[in-house]
């Protein structure tokens, strides 16, 4: 039907103006190519990042765009209600940091006065790749690559190249923490930080004004998305979130030389459909540190759908996964919560989860803090390096005003498999005379063991290390191999299966100090017997 007279001029103009309105979400895009970006791999583009960044802020938010290319980069500041998009085929790279001292170079590490209760790393954000602060919904999303190319790991000026061994080092000697290329000038003590009762600041790991030891470093963000980039080499931190709430972390791939992610005092965090390769270091870990200058709870965590593993550098994103060990302990590569402990961490569930080629799971708490209401399961593992579960009350207390142990407590571990594993440790949980760990389930486990074990070891008195720091391999080899467990009150072993793939003299199971015991349907070990095994020691 005709449009009446005069109606059709103003018809189309309407028309003319909604088309308009389409493409009028282009201002809210920001790409750092209009802002000088160059993307040539050799250019710095520092500048032309911070002016997007910057210029999407004063608008009241919205996308960075980097599209495809390599873009050399020092710090990167993010900003509160910015995604910064890495399109398909866009590489941030790391650029070097200064060659000497004075020469520009990465952001420097902010004031902190709580240094002297965690390491350099920890301790500060603004030396990093991509740092925020302070920030609320922000994100990172994308198809394409971070790469740390200049960062330094945190023993050095910049991290040895992607795929470049370590130091040789005598069979069973720990690897040296030293796996940098100090170049032209040496990392030296700074004078303005003086090491405290713990050994922090400790001047192996410190660095100076200009380099950077972390990919992405937030600090009291909230609402945050990180999803879908990738992250090569990525220095002593992938990524460090501290005093962030509601983190989203979905289907990044992480292949770096140490951590993979820490999460530190950060609450309502789910990590999802992640890989995460980390030789030398853990793949994903949970914290608590000191370093906002207070004790600050990691709470309401999930961790599922994730692939964790200990494959040489840079061997899961090109697809060959070659597998080397160097660390007394095997390659690391694993989930675990503790280490940094003071705050303590509370209602944590980690499921569906994969291992291959890396440690077990670890939960530990020796800093004073709480640990509690932990549940695991669905767990698949290959190749294990040392205990597959590891369950740790120490007493190290590295907190201000700490005086006694914490606790750990109300943890439940179920549907667990786990092929091929070092046969060290078995599951290990301790506790401390008079600070038991409590209320401990282990549910539907099967494990086999590599065995190998001599009779001699099967008298071994371990010592209780209290105040060490807590790693399986500490306690060295132990005398069972399938179960060590000490100081526990209320142990639950519900269809417990444990094997060997060769013989071990030592007995299955080793229990001291463990009260609430109940074993049910745990089917006959490989000796004929069932647990418990107990076997006493006089200290």
């Amino acid at each position: 039907m005709p449009l009446p007279t005069g109606l059709a001029p103003i018809f189309f103009i309407v028309l003319g103006s909604c088309a308009f309105s389409g493409s009028a979400a282009e201002p809210h895009i920001y790409s750092v190519r209009a802002f000088g970006a160059t993307g040539d791999g050799t250019t710095l583009d520092t500048a032309a990042f911070n002016d997007a960044i910057e210029a999407a802020a004063t608008a009241g938010g919205g996308r960075v765009l980097v599209p495809p290319g390599d873009y050399l980069c020092h710090s990167i500041r993010l900003k509160s209600r910015i995604e910064l998009h890495l399109s398909a085929g866009a590489t941030i790279i790391a650029a070097d940091p200064p060659s000497k001292p004075g020469d520009p170079g990465y952001d420097p590490p902010e004031p902190n006065a709580w240094t002297q209760y965690q390491d350099f790393g920890h301790s500060h954000w603004h030396n990093s790749l991509i740092w925020g602060e302070d920030l609320e919904d922000v994100s990172i999303t994308g198809t394409g690559r971070i790469y740390g190319r200049g960062l330094s790991r945190g023993n050095g000026r910049i991290a040895r190249p992607v795929g470049a061994p370590p130091p040789a080092v005598t069979p069973g000697e720990e690897l040296p923490d030293v796996l940098a290329a100090d170049g032209p000038f040496p990392i030296a003590p700074r004078p303005d930080l003086v090491p405290g009762p713990f050994g922090y600041p400790n001047p192996r790991d410190t660095l100076p004004d200009g380099v950077a030891n972390k990919a992405i470093a937030l600090k009291l963000c909230r609402n945050v998305v990180l999803r879908d980039f990738s992250i090569l080499h990525g220095g002593h931190f992938a990524i460090l979130a501290t005093g962030v709430d509601n983190l989203l972390v979905d289907g990044l791939v992480i292949d770096t030389n140490r951590d993979g992610m820490d999460i530190d005092a950060c609450s309502n965090v789910r990590i999802v459909n992640c890989s995460v390769n980390s030789p030398w270091d853990d793949a994903i870990c949970l914290k608590s540190s000191h370093g906002l200058g207070y004790a600050r709870v990691t709470e309401n965590v999930t961790i599922s759908d994730c692939f964790v593993s200990g494959f040489d550098e840079g061997t899961l994103l090109d697809g060959t996964r070659r597998r080397s060990d160097f660390y007394r302990g095997g390659a690391m590569g694993r989930i675990k919560f503790g280490t940094e402990a003071g705050g303590g961490f509370r209602n944590i569930a980690i499921t569906n989860c994969v291992f291959e080629h890396c440690r077990g799971i670890a939960l530990e708490q020796v800093d004073g803090g709480v640990l509690e209401d932990v549940v695991v399961s669905n767990i698949s593992m290959r190749d294990v390096k040392n205990a597959p579960i590891f369950i740790r009350l120490g007493a190290r207390l590295r907190r201000p005003d700490t005086t006694e142990p914490g606790s750990v407590r109300r943890i439940t571990i179920s549907n667990l498999n786990a092929w091929n594993v070092a046969s060290d440790h078995g599951i290990l949980v301790a506790g401390l005379p008079g600070h038991p760990i409590e209320d401990v389930v282990l549910s539907d486990i099967r494990i086999r063991y590599a065995g190998g074990g001599t009779s001699a070891q099967a008298l071994r008195v371990v010592p209780e290390l209290e105040k060490a720091y807590p790693e399986p391999y500490i306690f060295g080899v132990l005398p069972s191999w399938g179960l060590f467990a000490r100081h526990v009150r209320g142990l639950r072993l519900h269809d417990v299966d444990l094997g060997l793939l060769s013989p071990d003299a030592r007995p299955a199971v080793f229990l001291q100090n463990v009260s609430a015991l109940h074993v049910r349907d745990t089917p006959p070990l490989p000796d004929g017997r069932h647990p418990p095994v107990v076997q006493t020691a006089t200290y």
